[in-house]
């Protein structure tokens, strides 16, 4: 018996679903229709025997209507159609045992219209009741504000105890649809088998008609004899399988979704999204999501055309969206829009942006050749405005084609990092490399945690995002990732080698890490604690770790202490937890541990070794207990080192952690009077309201210290969220004017920092 409905498709509850959903409630109450239509006309054949002859010829009718009805089953058709046409001619040659026939034909169709017609109405109206209580409880959690905890957990509650009475509810009608459509053909089978036994019995040396039909019965009789086997094995194999869905945990708020790039109806990736209008009023409304064709689409029906949010998605990137109210929200940003979405679960947040990361990487790789790329755009444009005076596109394809050209400027750069093609116009930022079409779709499948990926000519690059990448490139990072690549016997790939050959690398590579110079057993130990010059003024740290004398890696660097730095960069404040020592000597630190080499070098400035820490493991957020609980981030800080704290930041250094006196870096760019750096803290959202142990934030210690710029940037940032949040659900996403203030602060941090000098003024004033 061929299954109506399966069971794993209702809990996706997909528009195809409700589609499926409908048709079968429009047959089942057509036929419900036909059939008591049937069993009247019967009944009337029964009590009106006067008018026996119209009647039968009135019931002969409905037999052919059902047939028609039944039309899609060739078999219950030919039956409808042979027994109505046979009907037709022995009306008269029916006398007294009329009434007997009759009467079971009518017992057999009234009870399924009665039971389990009746029946299959009640589990409906059950599904549509959970189905409804599904949505509210849906748009509760969707609605739930994230500051709110007690709302958040009562909406998360509801939603999982009305999901679980949905899909409950949702495989019982599954179940109830398929048995019913089974049933349908043994009764109304059986209905007429009776029938024809009945008037074979009665007319057994009557009409030649009847006899005609015994072959044909016989074949009936034994397709029903079958059907009724069948269906009861796929009954009691349905019953089962329903329990034993029915037994697994039904409450998980995760849809049933996997990203194949492959299926056969060209949809990789579907679900349920929610979708911030671009409206004035900036409403949410529930679509159902679908990436087909390298298109991002959606559509409120099954049977509506879908809109398509995303033309080309190798236009286009994904990120996590943070600055909305709701949660699980991300972002899918093309050069035309921004389309705000959000998933019902972190988990589900996740498989959306690698679904789309995964749909760009193959989108690259099945246009790899198109002449339409990037780069050629902005070759045209350069060449069409030489001037650099057009509008705002032009401008942004200028910016474009100059980081396109300072990027590519650094040694190594001209070709991509990992498969060598000439000419790269992508880069992934954590790791400061370039990259081709095919290699940087690559890096998106690894993941935001290994790889940041951007377009060198199509996205906005801020200014210190050009000076970190200039301070990198692909031969120091080669150097690093690369350092052992002799020793094995794993051919590098070039640019004409096939997309597995360049993933396998990339994975080995990068995630993998087997070409890197292996650490020696010491670089393992614990790493060391302060000089005696500092171990005396410091009151947490009590004993001296002693370590023999260590021979340098062969590929890193012997740096000098952190105390080399000029006392310029070195501001001396109380309670500031930044003393140096200028007499200090100088050590080696090819021995030290990932993080503490991490630690020293983020101050020195020293990017390839900061790299080869980060790529031999070291935290990003490793905490020196010896020196007040530091980071590598305040460190970098303490030398106003703005493309060294924009590196940390792009490797998930987190821009709150705080100190042993509960100063974060924020605190300590203040302090120091770095403006930049301030700048750069406030845009990655840092916490500006934060008090270190002595109750004061960034903003009382900018005021005491008299720094007005700083003061600026920090009372504007705070007025910014403040209009934001009372706005509330329709606020933007930031003013123009705090955009363009902080953009110039951006620019003269990284192209003139001397603009940016600390200077009394009273910022009351």
């Amino acid at each position: 018996m061929t299954v109506k409905l399966d069971f794993e498709e209702c809990l996706k509850d997909s528009p195809r679903f409700r589609a499926e959903i409908e048709d079968v409630q429009n047959d089942v109450s057509e036929l419900e229709t036909r059939l008591e239509k049937l069993v009247k006309q019967c009944h009337a054949m029964v009590e009106a025997g006067r008018v026996y002859c119209q009647s039968s010829k009135n019931f002969v009718s409905g037999l052919r209507e059902l047939g028609h009805h039944c039309s899609g089953d060739k078999m219950m058709e030919e039956c409808l159609d042979t027994f109505s046409k046979k009907l037709s001619i022995i009306l008269e040659a029916q006398g007294e045992m009329i009434e007997t026939t009759q009467k079971s034909v009518k017992m057999k169709l009234q009870n399924f219209v009665k039971e389990d017609v009746r029946r299959f109405k009640d589990v409906r109206k059950e599904f549509e009741r959970s189905s409804e209580c599904l949505e509210g409880a849906q748009a509760r959690n969707a609605q739930a504000p994230r500051g709110k905890q007690h709302e958040v957990e009562e909406a998360s509650c509801a939603l999982l105890n009305a999901r679980k009475t949905f899909r409950s509810g949702a495989l019982d009608y599954v179940l109830e649809i398929n048995v019913i459509e089974a049933k349908k053909k043994t009764d109304i089978l059986m209905a007429m088998l009776s029938l024809m036994e009945a008037q074979a019995q009665f007319f057994q040396h009557g009409h030649q008609s009847l006899s005609e039909l015994d072959k044909y019965r016989q074949k009936l009789n034994e397709e029903h004899t079958q059907f009724v086997l069948n269906s009861a094995r796929d009954k009691r194999d349905m019953e089962q399988r329903h329990a034993a869905i029915k037994k697994k945990d039904m409450s998980y708020d995760d849809s049933i979704m996997d990203f194949n790039a492959d299926a056969a109806n060209g949809i990789a990736m579907e679900g349920y999204l929610y979708k911030r209008a671009s409206n004035a009023f900036k409403t949410w409304s529930r679509r159902w999501f679908s990436i087909q064709k390298n298109q991002l689409v959606y559509q409120k029906k099954f049977k509506d055309q879908p809109t398509v949010v995303v033309e080309d998605l190798r236009l286009c990137t994904v990120k996590p969206s943070t600055e909305n109210e709701r949660r699980f929200c991300f972002e899918v940003v093309s050069p035309s829009k921004c389309c705000l979405l959000q998933a019902d679960s972190e988990r589900q947040q996740q498989a959306w942006i690698s679904a789309v990361q995964n749909s760009i990487a193959s989108a690259f790789q099945e246009h790899r050749e198109d002449p339409h790329s990037p780069r050629q755009r902005c070759s045209s444009m350069s060449v069409s405005s030489p001037g650099g005076g057009g509008g705002g596109v032009a401008d942004q394809e200028s910016k474009g084609c100059k980081a396109l050209e300072e990027v590519q400027a650094i040694q190594g750069n001209k070709q991509c990092c990992d498969c060598g093609e000439p000419g790269p116009d992508w880069a992934s930022i954590n790791l400061g490399i370039t990259l081709c079409i095919v290699c940087s779709g690559i890096h998106r499948s690894l993941g935001v945690h290994f790889s940041k990926v951007r377009s060198l000519t199509l996205d906005s690059w801020e200014p210190e995002l050009i000076k970190l990448m200039c301070e990198l490139g692909n031969t120091v990072i080669n150097r690093i990732y690369e350092a052992r690549i002799d020793e094995i016997t794993i051919k590098k790939p070039h640019p004409s080698s096939p997309r597995g050959d360049k993933e396998s690398w990339i994975r080995s590579k990068y995630v993998e890490k087997k070409f890197i110079q292996k650490l020696p057993e010491t670089g393992r130990n614990p790493p060391l604690s302060r000089s005696s010059a500092r171990r005396n003024r410091s009151t947490t740290q009590d004993r001296t770790v002693q370590r023999p004398p260590l021979k340098p890696k062969p590929n890193r660097a012997t740096l000098p202490r952190v105390t080399g730095l000029s006392p310029s960069d070195l501001v001396q404040k109380n309670n500031t937890g930044f003393h140096k020592d200028m007499d200090e000597e100088e050590e080696d630190l090819s021995g030290l541990h990932p993080g503490a080499l991490l630690y020293r070098s983020a101050a020195m400035q020293n990017f390839p070794v900061m790299a080869d820490a980060l790529a031999h493991g070291a935290d990003v957020n490793w905490v020196n207990v010896a020196e007040e609980s530091s980071t590598p981030l305040i460190q970098a800080v303490s030398a106003n080192a703005l493309a060294a704290c924009e590196f940390l930041l792009q490797n998930g250094a987190t821009v709150n952690q705080a100190d042993i006196n509960g100063r974060g870096p924020l605190h300590h760019a203040t302090i120091l009077g770095h403006t930049g750096l301030v700048c750069l803290f406030l845009k990655r959202g840092a916490d500006y309201n934060a008090k270190d142990r002595n109750q004061k934030d960034p903003i009382t210690i900018a005021v005491d210290n008299a720094n007005a710029d700083i003061v600026t940037l920090l009372r504007i940032a705070k007025m910014n969220k403040e209009m934001r949040e009372m706005d509330g659900a329709f606020g933007q996403s930031g003013d123009e004017t705090y955009q363009d203030i902080f953009r110039d602060f951006s620019h003269m941090a990284s192209n003139n920092p001397e603009k940016l000098k600390r200077r009394s003024a009273d910022p009351k004033t």
